[in-house]
């Protein structure tokens, strides 16, 4: 079984279509890897699959193993990651008060439909059951070898795949293996609407909900660095004490995070933006085409954009709850 050698799975849940889960899936997996742990993420949205363009690896393919498929990596860890540099495993809240990884990093691999389809544009036309027996082929058929974490990116709604998704992580994976879901929802409450049924479906199957992450909340002007409430702010929070769920935070559109995606160019900010009490990498003055490389691996760019120490606040109070 290609589960038993992983320690926690996660689901990333929404109810409604373009709340940027996937955006909030990939995001998480780079601050876990920033961390230093070993971290997969499968791609269960068949008509969507979008992980593969989030990480950058749209244009690799699949490898066939014995008995299954290899996931694509990502990066691999780099020696070192976990430990501060005595060969003793980092703290968790070491690592916070710094907001950088001490050494090194955890490798990440991807698995998503999207690495098997012939063509980027190639519509996923599919009745029920063709898409519940692929979701249970890419629970049971990726050869993911030791990991810490899964993240498991799924679509929009409560849906077939939903149904067999988690049908054979109960049958198949422990209930320690399991460690819950994150919601994503944005503040509007067309979208918190939809998220309350997601709600309802976890706690209809026995999954636990490990908080909710409220994603659009605002937009960070690229130019002043200011962050305007476009969408409003504060819908996810309530709607979390409302179930009494844990709220693990509100995580503003920041344009610099699409260019690093689309571009693959290191997010810089102007003079004096400071978030989270962190200062961003800066112009200062020069062309923003010349101080925006592209060099190095995406995991290490990501530490320069203003999300970064938003969802590493997030992972701590994640992993209190998986790993206390």
């Amino acid at each position: 079984m290609s589960l038993r050698e992983i320690k926690h799975i996660v689901l990333v849940l929404s109810g409604k279509g373009g709340v940027g889960k996937s955006s909030v899936t990939t995001q998480l997996a780079l601050t876990l890897s920033q961390r230093g742990h070993n971290v997969g993420v499968l791609d269960v949205d068949l008509t969507g699959p979008s992980i593969p363009r989030f990480f950058g690896i749209e244009k690799e393919k699949v490898r066939q193993a014995p008995g299954g498929w290899i996931p694509v990596p990502v990066h691999e860890a780099q020696s070192g990651a976990r430990t501060n540099g005595n060969g003793t495993s980092r703290d968790h809240d070491d690592y916070s008060t710094t907001g950088t990884a001490a050494e090194g990093h955890g490798s990440l691999h991807c698995m998503s439909l999207g690495f098997l389809l012939a063509n980027r544009s190639d519509a996923v036309v599919w009745r029920g059951p063709k898409k519940t027996a692929m979701v249970r082929q890419l629970l049971s058929d990726v050869h993911w070898g030791s990991l810490e974490y899964l993240l498991v990116d799924t679509p929009p709604g409560t849906s077939d795949e939903h149904i067999s998704l988690v049908e054979t992580l109960l049958k198949e994976a422990t209930s320690e293996q399991l460690a819950g879901a994150v919601i994503v929802t944005t503040p509007q409450a067309i979208s918190i609407s939809d998220v309350k049924k997601e709600i309802n479906f976890c706690r209809k199957t026995g999954v636990k909900i490990l908080g909710v992450i409220e994603n659009m909340a605002g937009f960070v002007c690229p130019n002043c660095s200011e962050c305007t409430n476009v969408f409003s702010k504060g819908g996810g929070q309530v709607m979390a004490q409302e179930f009494d769920v844990p709220f693990l935070g509100s995580v503003p559109i920041d344009p610099m995070f699409i260019r690093l995606i689309e571009e693959g160019k290191r997010p810089v900010y102007p003079e004096g933006t400071v978030v989270d009490g962190k200062a961003m990498p800066t112009i200062n003055g020069r062309d923003e085409d010349a101080s925006s490389d592209t060099a190095g691996l995406l995991v290490e760019k990501y530490t320069s954009c203003s999300l970064h120490p938003l969802f590493d606040s997030m992972m701590k109070k994640l992993l209190t709850t998986i790993a206390p």
